[in-house]
Order: C-alpha cells, then sequence, then structure tokens
C-alpha cells in the first residue's frame, strides 16, 4: 500500500483504503479500481492523496473473495455505475443548493430550464428502474438537506411519470414540480428542520407552513400552475386529513398527488437519527397500513406495483433471519410477496402474520 497525491493517480489503480471527505463520508469503498470519473471526484471533495494498492497488489482487492457474499447494498456502492451516479447527483445538487439560495436569499433569477436539463440528464444515465431505485437508496444519509430530497423527489417524479406514459412536456413538469415542491422550507430556520427529536405541536405548525411559503415564492414567476399548486398543495390527502387546506382529491392538484408519492417514499427510505433507512418492502407495507384510501387510487397503486416488481426474483432477508428468493407478488398485498427458500419450499408471507421482509440481499 502507498499514497498516492490525486495529481499522480491514473485510471486502473484499485484503492486500499476506503476514501472519505473531512466530514468523514466514504465516497469510494476499498478495492475500487479508480477510473477518470472517480479520480475527478476526489477533486471535486477536496481529497488531496489517498491509499492505493502497491506494486503486485493492485488486482488482489478486486480479485479477492470475501468470505461471505456482500449484501446488496455493498455491491451496489463498489460498482462503477454507483461511484459515477454518486458523482454526478452530487455536481447536480451543488448546482441545484445554489440556483435556489441565490434565488431564495439574493433575489437572483430562478433558472429552471437549467435544473430541468441537469436533472433529466442524471435520470436518463440510469438505464433501468431498477438502476435508479438502487443508486438513490444507496446515497441515503439522515443529514440529507432539502436539495438532496427535492432532487431525488424529482427523480421519483420522472420515474412515476414514465410509468404512467405520460408525454415529454408532462414529464418535465412533473419533473419540476418534484425540484420545487419543498423551496418552501429554505424559509423555515434549519435548525428546526433539522430536529432530531419528534416537533412539538407549535413547532410542526411552524415547519407545516413551507407549503405555504413556497407557494408565494413561486406564485409570481411565469412557471406552470402545477409547479405553483404542487409547492402548495404536496402535503393533502385525498381523504382530506392534510394540509394545508385539508383538501380532497377533487380539489387537490394531479401532479401535487404524484409528488405526494415520491415524497413520502423518499422519506421514508432516507436513514434518520432515529432509525435506519426502510427498504422499499417495509415502505409498501406502510402505505398499505396507512391506507391507499389517502392517495390518488390510479397513481399509488401504478406506483406500488411498479416498484414491488423492480424487486421481483431478487434475494430478501425476512425478520426472522431467514433469507429467500422472492417468486411471486400478491396484487392484493404487494409487500408480502411469496418467497422460497434454498430449500425448495415456499411460503406465502400474506399468511404469516407478522413475518416480513426486513431488507434485500
Amino acid at each position: 500500500m502507498r499514497r498516492v497525491n490525486i495529481n499522480q493517480l491514473k485510471a486502473g489503480m484499485v484503492t486500499a483504503e476506503p476514501v472519505t471527505t473531512r466530514s468523514g463520508q466514504v465516497i469510494i469503498e476499498r478495492g475500487v479500481e479508480l477510473t477518470r470519473p472517480l479520480i475527478m471526484r476526489l477533486s471535486f471533495y477536496c481529497v488531496n492523496e489517498i491509499a492505493v494498492a502497491g506494486d503486485g497488489e493492485e488486482a488482489a482487492p478486486a480479485a479477492a473473495k470475501p468470505a461471505s457474499a456482500p449484501i446488496y447494498s455493498q455491491k451496489i456502492k463498489t460498482s462503477k455505475e454507483f461511484q459515477t451516479f454518486q458523482f454526478d447527483h452530487s455536481f447536480v445538487l451543488n448546482s441545484i443548493k445554489n440556483t435556489m439560495e441565490d434565488y431564495v436569499f439574493e433575489d437572483g433569477t430562478l433558472e429552471t430550464d437549467e435544473m430541468l436539463r441537469q436533472t433529466t440528464e442524471l435520470f436518463d444515465s440510469c438505464k433501468t428502474s431498477l438502476e435508479l431505485f438502487d443508486m438513490l437508496h444507496n446515497m441515503r444519509s439522515h443529514k440529507d438537506s432539502v436539495y438532496a430530497h427535492s432532487l431525488n423527489v424529482a427523480l421519483i417524479c420522472r420515474r412515476i411519470g414514465k410509468w404512467l406514459k405520460l408525454d415529454s412536456e408532462a414529464l418535465d413538469t412533473l419533473t419540476l414540480c418534484g425540484l420545487l415542491h419543498d423551496i418552501g422550507k429554505l424559509k423555515v430556520p434549519s435548525e428546526l428542520l433539522n430536529k432530531p427529536d419528534k416537533y412539538t405541536a407549535e413547532e410542526f405548525a411552524l415547519v407545516k407552513n413551507h407549503t405555504r411559503y413556497g407557494y408565494d415564492l413561486l406564485k409570481n414567476l411565469p412557471l406552470n400552475t402545477h409547479i405553483k399548486k404542487s409547492a402548495l398543495s404536496h402535503h393533502e390527502r385525498c381523504d382530506g386529513s392534510g394540509y394545508p387546506l385539508g383538501l380532497t382529491k377533487d380539489d387537490t392538484d394531479v401532479y401535487a398527488m404524484i409528488v405526494a408519492i415520491a415524497d413520502v417514499y423518499d422519506a421514508m427510505t432516507a436513514a434518520r437519527s432515529y432509525r435506519a433507512p426502510l427498504c422499499p418492502f417495509q415502505v409498501i407495507e406502510s402505505f398499505e397500513q396507512e391506507g391507499l384510501q389517502k392517495y390518488y387510487p390510479k397513481f399509488i397503486l401504478t406506483f406500488l406495483q411498479h416498484i414491488a416488481d423492480t424487486y421481483r426474483n431478487n434475494r430478501v432477508l425476512l425478520n426472522d433471519g431467514r433469507s429467500a428468493n422472492i417468486v411471486m407478488l400478491n396484487k392484493s398485498r404487494l409487500s408480502k410477496p411469496v418467497v422460497q427458500f434454498d430449500d425448495g419450499s415456499c411460503i406465502d408471507l400474506s399468511t404469516t402474520g407478522d413475518l416480513h421482509i426486513q431488507s434485500i440481499l
């Protein structure tokens, strides 16, 4: 092992240690073969030098086989596709942050065309739905910012729009709805937004104001009305239980109802100070338990069906410690598929009470 300045790094070298930022975030795992985009990322994060395998060791980390198979997330995080997506996501995220802050705090121009272009290119870099959600699920931190959440919601919205077979103009509008849905949170004190404990009633009332703040920030701009209404109405629910106006299905903007689903999904699959990220099937179960009547039927059923189908045939870990393969989905209980164990036996999770999928392996 030897330490090498980033100016002397070459494609093909292999990391001998995990590479971290100054704050401790791992940006490249150990045993990863460097590519030009990865080396560019090191400069982006102001990393000056890293440890690489010494002479005769370059292929060892990649070729060495672990004692046990890596879990699904580890396989994703060590892939070249993830390393590239992470770099591109960080670049777009920084650009969106600068654009939003310039508009909200410096009275600048909100460059929505550029935000849309960058987000669309990031979306198009993922060839499949599985790849997109794998990328997003494995970049999570309980310190995710408003900007990271907004970008992720925009990407998920665009994916839902594709599943709904929306035309290109509608897809672009929906993507901007996702990007700008939480812009009002920039008007809420950051110490309140980032509070690790449960909000008091008074604090939650202040946080809920972000929907009105967002609408006020956008209402006078030459934007599609769906974008403005999504900022105001993405916390409304079809049964009237949402806020700020308690609207029902007939009165809530149709785009805002799609943003609502993407917003909840992204929040639940993100880490929190009090819990780890939930796996897709745990989120599906939460939607089912909460009551699908809160969401527009066509949108929520399309979304959950495609999410579940994305992970069909994957290997999963059950909450009793056993692992199995998903072999068939239950349309009436998408969170509880039929799984097959290594001995060939199968079990229908919809008939087993508390037994459920805990993680993807």
